[in-house]
């Protein structure tokens, strides 16, 4: 899990490993709502800060368009996605590559709680090009 070329690896292993825990032990089936709050006790069982369900503006062109709650913001550097669905698709993970671009964030997580196994992605902030994103198993 952990690839030292990757920013941040470390940390995102830790995260991914708190989402193997709660699988482990809810399986697939629930709610999204009910993988959260279990990851939120499971980040703080490993001492790991986050905020859960941060109201953020988003804005076009300097107006304001609405607000939108990203699931997680983990030690002010990892954004993270959850979904409880039974695959992911292309949409989940350019909802995720867009919240780092709306959020200002390098590196962000995209985790599915919805399969028999955990599925998650970790998403890098896409370089200058929109043809040149990076999604990472």
């Amino acid at each position: 899990m952990i690839n030292e070329k990757y920013k941040y690896s470390d940390l995102t292993g830790k995260i991914i490993g708190c989402a193997m825990e709660v699988h482990k032990h809810l399986g697939n089936g629930f709610q999204e709502v009910v993988y959260q709050r279990a990851l939120s006790i499971e980040l703080n069982m490993q001492n790991l800060s986050h905020v859960r369900e941060q109201e953020m503006d988003l804005k076009y062109k300097g107006y304001d368009i609405g607000t939108r709650r990203v699931d997680f913001f983990i030690e002010n550097r990892i954004m993270l996605e959850i979904k409880a669905v039974k695959e992911l698709e292309d949409v989940h993970l350019a909802q995720a590559i867009n919240y780092l671009e709306a959020y200002g964030m390098e590196i962000g997580l995209l985790i599915n709680f919805g399969n028999t196994s955990l599925q998650f992605k970790r998403v890098m902030k896409p370089n200058q090009s929109p043809s040149k994103n990076h999604i990472k198993s």
